[in-house]
């Protein structure tokens, strides 16, 4: 009697406890993970200003960095883009002033605008963030500054989904940032598979966090079937799980 076949699930977290837990979690659900990080970090070696009436952080990544730097906030108002970066600033020892109902840039700019005209708000996160922030904040009469905590590049030897993708052979991919997707098809390319990889995925169930990530994914002919309302990896590994179809693998 042939064994029920398992979803072959492809997740692009950072190679640290975060793609462990994913692993985990993706093991827990009757899942075969393929982890393939798709994102690595490099320190800028900076620090967020301390002399910000707020100060906005968007990652645990972030938040350790700038604890290990020993930043204080000298009394600003403390804004986590979602729970997750506010665990971790919990963790290190600050307190969380403010996070958003929608865990993206778009929920911290609605829950801000009313209250930072004039304000000094420091935004320190990565060299990929969403202008969607900076620029609604300014809108709303801050005065913004970014600064570069840290780098994301692509990690060597990452494209092991990629392949698989290509050859029919993945069931589920799970895009956490429009970065994810950028440096997955840059790893298809760099194959020479791009176009198979495109065109494998229309068979997979697709999942992406936040409609910007899904706009990615589709203007480079990725279809996306799963955008969860809540933003973060747990729930959007349950939901695509939950809503894939799997195949029988060699």
């Amino acid at each position: 009697m042939r064994e029920e076949p398992r979803l072959r699930v492809a997740a692009f977290r950072p190679d640290d406890e975060r793609l462990a837990a994913a692993v985990e979690l993706l093991e827990s659900l009757g899942a075969d993970p393929v982890p393939d990080p798709m994102l690595a970090v490099e320190p800028a070696d900076a620090t967020p200003r301390t002399d910000a009436d707020y100060v906005v952080l968007t990652s645990k990544t972030g938040v350790e960095l700038a604890a290990e730097a020993g930043w204080s906030p000298n009394g600003a108002t403390v804004c986590a883009i979602g729970d997750a970066t506010a665990a971790s600033l919990r963790e290190a020892g600050y307190t969380v002033d403010v996070v958003p109902e929608e865990f993206s840039s778009t929920g911290l700019v609605e829950r801000l605008e009313d209250e930072v005209a004039g304000a000094r708000v420091e935004v320190a996160r990565s060299d990929h963030g969403s202008a969607v922030l900076t620029d609604g904040l300014e809108a709303a009469g801050a005065y913004v500054h970014e600064t570069i905590l840290y780098r994301l590049v692509r990690p060597e030897g990452s494209g092991e989904s990629a392949a698989l993708a290509a050859n029919g052979e993945l069931d589920a991919a799970l895009f956490t940032s429009s970065l994810t997707v950028r440096h997955f098809l840059a790893a298809a390319a760099d194959q020479g598979i791009r176009t198979e990889v495109i065109e494998g995925l229309q068979a997979a169930t697709v999942g992406a966090i936040g409609e910007p990530t899904k706009e990615t994914a589709e203007n480079a002919g990725i279809s996306v079937d799963v955008v969860p309302e809540r933003a973060d990896f747990e729930t959007l590994a349950c939901e695509v799980v939950e809503g894939a179809a799997p195949t029988y693998h060699d």
